[in-house]
């Protein structure tokens, strides 16, 4: 534990180095009476790749903005997850990257991945450590409530055990096999069906439809079991992570706006396919605004602009 503190305050001094004055950055304008979260994932890169440039804008929007929380899609933790909640990591991928004071919110969040790699466990204990890292369990829901009164459904879901692909590997992903999708499945079906709130999200980490060089099996199995349920509820939005890149999908027929966030570090080309509305190979996070009239979302990248934004109105 000495040993611990030590190198906690050798990062502090050294991280501190890096912090610069807040740039000039006209961050989306948004009502009055919404309630605003962010969606952020794969960023566990040490503040290497952008990530603490990237964190710090997110600091300089929540002073802008009143932010309720951060949504974390995933991969928080690069590449082997981590092995306990004293896991270095924990102060190198996270407390000494999202430092800003504005941060020191409720984080809502889910396994990407690369936590699967590692102890899955102690990412829900860290619950235990961190006042601001919220995971009761590997899939939750919770309701949002704008300032106007309008309600909104989240659902954190758990999507890598859906994915035979990690299923299969029980050697790099020993957790995975161990998770019942299908009575995850049954579970968001049903809070969806009984669902009386104006708006639904659901957040997971995989996309259901995406342009990636990622195996196609990774998609056929989400659009296999999870967009069903997705499609029957009419969920407004599915965020996900996962490729690296900004992705606004509207695939025909649907009525699910599928909406992949790009990473907090390090993105990957990407180009437009079936039902692409608008993608981006920027690195960045989403700010979401939900009010009585209409759920917003903005796609804000590493320089602090906002490269694209939509409306959902009903």
């Amino acid at each position: 534990m000495k040993h611990r503190f030590l190198l906690y305050f050798i990062l502090l001094v050294s991280l501190a180095g890096c912090k610069e004055n807040p740039p000039r950055i006209r961050f989306p304008e948004v009502s009055g009476s919404a309630v605003n979260f962010i969606v952020a994932n794969d960023l566990g890169r040490n503040g290497y790749y952008e990530q603490k440039p990237i964190a710090q804008i997110m600091g300089y929007m929540a002073e802008q903005i009143d932010i309720e929380m951060i949504a974390a899609a995933g991969d928080v933790h690069h590449f082997e997850g981590v092995e306990s909640v004293n896991d270095p990591l924990w102060l190198t991928n996270y407390e000494l990257i999202y430092d800003h004071p504005e941060l020191m919110i409720r984080w809502n969040v889910i396994c990407g991945n690369h936590e699967y790699r590692g102890n899955t466990q102690a990412v829900l204990d860290y619950s235990n450590v961190s006042r601001r890292w919220n995971v009761p369990a590997r899939y939750y829901t919770q309701v949002i409530e704008a300032e106007d009164g309008t309600l909104c459904r989240l659902l954190y879901v758990d999507t890598s055990p859906m994915i035979d692909k990690y299923r299969n590997d029980s050697i790099t992903y020993p957790d995975a096999h161990k998770q019942d999708f299908d009575i995850q499945l049954q579970w968001i079906d049903s809070v969806l069906t009984g669902s009386t709130e104006k708006w639904k999200i659901v957040i997971g980490h995989h996309p259901v439809y995406a342009d990636t060089k990622k195996e196609d099996s990774e998609r056929a199995d989400m659009q296999a079991r999870l967009a069903p349920v997705l499609e029957k509820n009419k969920v407004d939005i599915y965020f996900c992570g996962h490729i690296h890149n900004f992705q606004h999908i509207q695939p025909a027929s649907s009525t699910v706006n599928y909406v992949v966030n790009s990473a907090g570090a390090l993105a990957r080309p990407v180009r437009k396919t079936d039902g692409t509305v608008f993608c981006s190979e920027d690195p960045g996070f989403t700010l979401c605004s939900v009010d009585a009239s209409a759920i917003r979302f903005f796609f804000i990248n590493h320089k602090g602009e906002t490269i694209y934004k939509y409306s959902i109105i009903k």
